[in-house]
């Protein structure tokens, strides 16, 4: 078996993702997953920044403190990868390692301006498929990517979605 980041599976972020699917995503729905990404971030004194979008309208934005402008820069590369594919950065991640694969030379894209770490989890939703992005930069890879996880699982929470 391959060792992969964090030791995650691509079947594993396949069925994760199976799981956070959302009942909608509005404007209000991005915001809500925003502020909750913000409320967890400061209570645990992240260096984050987070970003939700709507494909590639970002609706909502902060840096908190700590964070730096080069995680806008991280964040625009992972959405970039989120957009190309509709799958979570991290997924493409592992998937490249369990390939032994290159995946920027596979796909054509560049480094420059994709990001194959963690931290950019597509947001779909029941019917509609791929409809937008969550964005968390400043922690490990492994880390924004769980961060953003338990971000869309509290907000299928208080949607009644999950248990």
């Amino acid at each position: 078996m391959v060792e992969t980041t964090g030791g995650f599976t691509s079947a594993g972020l396949e069925l994760e993702a199976e799981t956070l699917v959302l009942p909608s995503l509005s404007i209000t729905d991005a915001i809500e997953l925003g502020e909750i990404a913000v409320n967890f971030a400061r209570d645990r004194a992240l260096p984050i920044a987070i970003e939700v979008r709507l494909k590639e309208w970002t609706v909502f934005h902060v840096s908190l403190p700590g964070a730096t402008p080069e995680n806008d820069w991280w964040m625009g590369r992972k959405a970039a990868v989120v957009m190309a594919t509709g799958n979570s950065s991290i997924y493409e991640r592992v998937m490249a390692e369990e390939q032994g694969i290159d995946w920027y030379a596979a796909k054509g894209l560049s480094e420059e301006t994709h990001a194959i770490h963690g931290g950019g989890l597509a947001l779909h939703v029941v019917g509609l498929g791929f409809a937008g992005i969550l964005l968390i930069s400043g922690m490990p890879q492994v880390d924004d990517h769980l961060f953003g996880v338990e971000v869309i699982a509290e907000f299928l929470a208080r949607k009644g979605e999950l248990q």
